[in-house]
């Protein structure tokens, strides 16, 4: 493949996954009218967020590891197929079950063409200096979703994807095709993202929270037993030997949690305290888009080749801590221009520079024959920490504003307390992170990353 066409397919990769982001943002808006028009309660209208979650969260892993069983082309396409047709049934939907049921589906084509997308961009650019302008662009793509209509962009980049990327076998389904390990981490990370997201409502020390945990816990139990000793297994253990993917998971997790939880809590703030409606809540995040597009599609490229992914991952760790602390110690009553604009554009910043760079970290160890399941791993990683890290914010500030009312705050200063306490809880989560990144990414010593980028290069 030709570098213009190893581009042009970058871009369709990115696409695909730029319809994911934007379906978020437009389903997000679209609740209230969601709500009106099909009469969903309070408690049934979070189902047309969870169901795309559970289904999206659980089937990461396993359709990475197809990608590579069955060829990432043939993987992605079929993901896109059931994304743009459950996408076409949302739009159609007339009953809350039929919605509902199409986002699950939704979830899953989500998950199918998502998981394979990391693993591909390492294949077309194998190079370390590439890898860092590649993955910048999809950063960069993934910060900028616009509110541009699915179907149609569906299916353009459908019939792009078809003609431009390179097919691959696979290494077949032999070497991987571990039915009942399938069918066990599916169940378990499905029942521990339905145990997350039901957890908002029935509390983390509930009984229900504890058993579906605990039975989520026993199924991935059993499902590390069976990869263990079974003969094809879907996630051979040997994966986790790499101790920057490892390490990167983790990370990833935690970065995660503190990072999307602001954005749930920071637009309760804005709506709850500050009285900001629809489109200023949309505005005002706005240069966290910008800014992360930015240096995603730039600067953090040319950082990472000059400094290194890991030395820029601490940078970017550390940029978004500061954001989150101005954040947590700013008054209930925060003017936009004084005291949330700069932080928002650090929080860009941050994130601008350590998502491109801990997504090379994590792919830097991996073969080609597994990068379809690091990928998944990552991705899947990055939904579960997300997940967990905001049901544990938003339990923190739910605690916090109750106690501010017993003891006689009005209802905004309890509300914006209970805001800033989950903040500045975010801001020491990701203080954890940078201790636990630096010394287990530290993995090789610089002449060891000399080699391997010579023997990259060479490979190339």
């Amino acid at each position: 493949m030709n570098n213009k066409s190893r581009w042009l397919s970058l871009i369709v990769l990115c696409t695909g996954f730029l319809l994911i982001v934007v379906d978020m943002t437009i389903v997000n808006v679209a609740l209230p009218s969601i709500q009106h028009d099909l009469g969903f309660s309070q408690s049934g209208l979070a189902w047309v967020i969870n169901a795309y979650l559970i289904a999206f969260g659980g089937l990461l892993l396993l359709a990475g590891r197809l990608g590579d069983l069955l060829g990432r082309k043939r993987v992605y396409l079929a993901g896109l197929a059931i994304f743009v047709g459950a996408s076409l049934l949302c739009g159609l939907s007339f009953s809350q079950p039929m919605l509902i049921a199409a986002r699950f589906v939704q979830g899953i084509g989500g998950a199918v063409s998502s998981a394979v997308i990391l693993a591909m961009i390492v294949t077309l650019f194998p190079k370390p200096d590439e890898q860092a302008k590649a993955f910048g662009v999809f950063s960069f793509v993934a910060s900028a979703g616009a509110a541009i209509g699915l179907l149609p962009i569906g299916i353009a980049t459908a019939i792009a994807a078809a003609r431009l990327l390179d097919g691959d076998r696979g290494i077949g389904i032999g070497k991987g095709a571990d039915a009942l390990g399938a069918l066990l981490v599916t169940a378990a990370l499905m029942l521990g993202v339905y145990t997350i997201v039901e957890s908002s409502d029935y509390g983390l020390g509930s009984a229900h929270t504890l058993g579906f945990g605990a039975a989520s816990l026993a199924l991935l139990g059993a499902f590390a037993a069976r990869q263990a000793f079974g003969r094809n297994p879907i996630l051979p253990l040997r994966i986790f030997a790499s101790r920057k993917l490892s390490a990167a998971n983790i990370v990833q997790a935690l970065m995660s949690s503190a990072f999307l939880g602001f954005f749930f809590l920071g637009s309760l703030d804005l709506e709850r305290v500050l009285g900001y409606g629809p489109m200023g809540i949309g505005l005002a995040f706005l240069p966290v888009a910008i800014v992360m597009g930015l240096f995603s599609l730039r600067l953090s490229p040319l950082l990472i080749n000059r400094f290194g992914p890991l030395a820029i991952l601490v940078a970017g760790q550390l940029v978004i801590a500061i954001a989150l602390g101005m954040l947590g110690f700013g008054p209930t009553n925060a003017g936009y221009v004084t005291y949330l604009l700069v932080p928002l554009a650090l929080l860009g910043l941050g994130g601008g520079l350590s998502f491109p760079s801990l997504t090379i970290i994590a792919m830097s160890e991996t073969s080609p024959t597994d990068a379809g399941l690091a990928s998944g791993l990552l991705n899947t990683s990055g939904q579960v920490g997300g997940a967990l890290g905001l049901a544990v914010l938003a339990t923190l500030a739910g605690a916090r504003t109750l106690n501010l009312v017993a003891s006689g705050s009005s209802s905004a200063a309890a509300l914006a307390g209970g805001y800033h306490l989950a903040w500045l809880v975010g801001a020491a989560t990701v203080v954890v992170t940078l201790a636990i990144a630096v010394p287990m990414l530290r993995a090789t010593t610089p002449v060891e990353d000399e080699v391997a980028v010579l023997e990259s290069e060479r490979a190339a």
